[in-house]
């Protein structure tokens, strides 16, 4: 991949020689998912002010956003005495009537530039990106705090789009010194329907079409081996059942046999009544 010193020096090249600056979309180096939904990330205007005007004077950049339409070109950002406007996200309707100032931020200056050997710390990687790069609608608290004072910057509109402005202040006396032009129209991504979504093989690489039919056999067995084992573990519960209720029935049997091996039955009995009252009955003749 290519240093970052190295695409900082090819992104500010056509900046300084450019002769109609505009803000311009952040590089993918720094921003991998840009825009997004709510966001659009910038490059600070580094180097894009003529430097011979900004000796021993102090300055601010604020940024403007409006919703692209056939006016936005026509669309001033400076009152008649020369002071920058300072409407809100709210009084524009989010720049759909007129554009708001979404960020201020200190005119950064090329002779300040921070150490690009360090550029590959990670530790030092979110200091570089927010001193290079602006993000708009990144305050998704500002509308909701009703004691917030500064600059709100609340949260895009999905699937719309803007465009932007840079606007140099004097800090000093508050008069516009300079600006750039409106960028180019930049839009926010929209969420894809699920109809949208391309499931066509065709668009996968081979090793994928690999690895998700290997995954899906293994989740085929692994479904068949626990239904195998649901159906044995019925199949034991039954048998044993079966086996419990046998022994249960043996057992039943044998008590009646026993009891009546020990007991005399009623048949012997009465006939052993008859013949002691025979015996008697014939004593009693012979007497």
């Amino acid at each position: 991949m290519c240093p970052l010193w190295a695409v900082l020096a090819l992104g500010w090249l056509p900046l300084s020689l450019a002769v109609d600056l505009e803000p311009q979309l952040a590089s993918i180096t720094f921003a991998t998912n840009n825009p997004t939904l709510t966001t659009v990330t910038l490059e600070k205007p580094f180097c894009m002010f003529n430097a011979s005007n900004l000796q021993n004077v102090s300055y601010e950049v604020n940024l403007y956003v409006m919703v692209n339409s056939g006016s936005v070109r026509q669309a001033v950002v400076q009152d008649n005495r020369s002071f920058p406007i300072n409407s809100t996200f709210q009084e524009t309707a989010g720049g759909q009537r007129a554009p708001y100032k979404a960020a201020s931020f200190l005119l950064p200056q090329c002779a300040d530039l921070p150490d690009l050997n360090e550029a590959g710390d990670v530790s030092k990687a979110a200091e570089i990106l927010q001193a290079y790069l602006v993000r708009v609608g990144d305050d998704g608290y500002c509308l909701l705090d009703p004691n917030f004072k500064g600059t709100c910057n609340p949260p895009l509109t999905r699937a719309t789009a803007y465009r932007f402005k840079y606007v140099l202040v004097n800090t000093s006396s508050g008069f516009v010194e300079d600006q750039t032009l409106w960028s180019q129209p930049i839009r926010t991504n929209q969420i894809s329907p699920p109809s949208d979504i391309d499931l066509w093989p065709g668009r996968r690489s081979g090793a994928m079409i690999v690895i998700t039919s290997i995954l899906s056999t293994l989740v085929f067995f692994l479904l068949v081996g626990f239904a195998a084992a649901a159906i044995f573990s019925f199949a034991s519960m039954g048998s044993s059942d079966l086996e419990m209720q046998h022994e249960s029935q043996i057992s039943q049997e044998a008590v009646p046999k026993a009891q009546g091996a020990q007991e005399p039955s009623y048949a012997s009995v009465n006939r052993r009544q008859s013949l002691d009252r025979a015996e008697v009955y014939t004593s009693k003749l012979q007497d």
